[in-house]
């Protein structure tokens, strides 16, 4: 492996080992699904979850759960054989998920969005099955910045992907710990250890999605700026409450505790004037 690789993985390591930091991902005593859907993304988050695990001075189980969609020309020999060769715990699991979307579906609706409530209801079941408490998925900052254009061009909200969540039902938290991970990073790093790559057959097949416009988007913009994803990512942790027109966003800032950003803004003893030229004097009531 060359140095230029493992400083790149040195990188990758330290990103995903600030987040899981900063956002209390990981706990003692945790027991970790982590979804592996055999795209990169996902072969990037078990890897790097693994070694920093391996850190932790205290215990954190991960078992890597593998959904067969029954898609067709579905092959998952060499992903199976991967995990054995890694030696992580994990398991497949089977459920045609790909019939009832394409049912369901009218021809040109998106796969997407039913395709992911039916999987990730799945993966909550195998949880509850295996006695994990969260669920890890490969979502990475790219997926975070789009999800944030989307809603608020089409959806009417400012809503993004947060690094945790607790599931509506209470029973798991489900953790993010590529968030912060670029995707151009992710893609690297699964070229440089020869992830067995599944292609999706069903999303990856629709074309004129409104993510994909999100992400030319997003392309043409970084042409112009080249930091403007990193830049977004900054903006997404770096929010003014103050200056939004939610009113229940509004009340909530105004009664933050004490701790959370003090308002510590010294008072300006002079300003600059701008004297009068011309105009009608107010009459003052006294």
């Amino acid at each position: 492996m060359s140095q230029a690789v493992k400083r790149h993985d040195r990188y990758l390591a330290r990103t995903v080992r600030d987040t899981c930091q900063r956002h209390g991902l990981l706990r003692a005593g945790d027991r970790v699904l982590v979804a592996l859907s055999g795209g990169k993304d996902s072969y990037t988050m078990l890897q790097l979850l693994r070694g920093y695990v391996r850190s932790l001075d205290y215990e954190v189980r991960l078992v890597a759960v593998h959904l067969d969609q029954r898609q067709p020309g579905y092959d998952g020999s060499k992903l199976v054989a991967w995990l054995e060769q890694s030696g992580v715990d994990y398991e497949i699991l089977s459920e045609d998920t790909f019939s009832v979307v394409t049912e369901k579906l009218e021809a040109g609706a998106t796969y997407c969005s039913l395709c992911s409530r039916l999987r990730r209801g799945i993966l909550y079941s195998a949880a509850e099955r295996l006695g994990c408490n969260k669920v890890a998925l490969g979502h990475h900052r790219d997926d975070g910045l789009e999800t944030f254009l989307l809603n608020l061009f089409y959806g009417g909200k400012l809503q993004a992907m947060p690094a945790s969540f607790t599931t509506d039902d209470g029973r798991f938290e489900v953790i993010r710990p590529l968030i912060d991970c670029a995707e151009a990073d992710i893609a690297e790093y699964a070229v440089a250890h020869e992830f067995p790559i599944l292609p999706c057959n069903l999303c990856g097949s629709q074309e004129g999605l409104k993510r994909e416009r999100v992400s030319e988007l997003l392309a043409s913009l970084e042409k112009e700026n080249p930091n403007v994803r990193a830049i977004m990512a900054t903006a997404l942790a770096n929010v003014r409450p103050s200056h939004l027109l939610d009113t229940e966003v509004r009340d909530a800032w105004l009664a933050r505790p004490d701790h959370v950003r003090p308002t510590n803004a010294a008072r300006r003893e002079t300003h600059f004037q701008a004297l009068p030229v011309r105009g009608r004097r107010l009459t003052v009531l006294e």
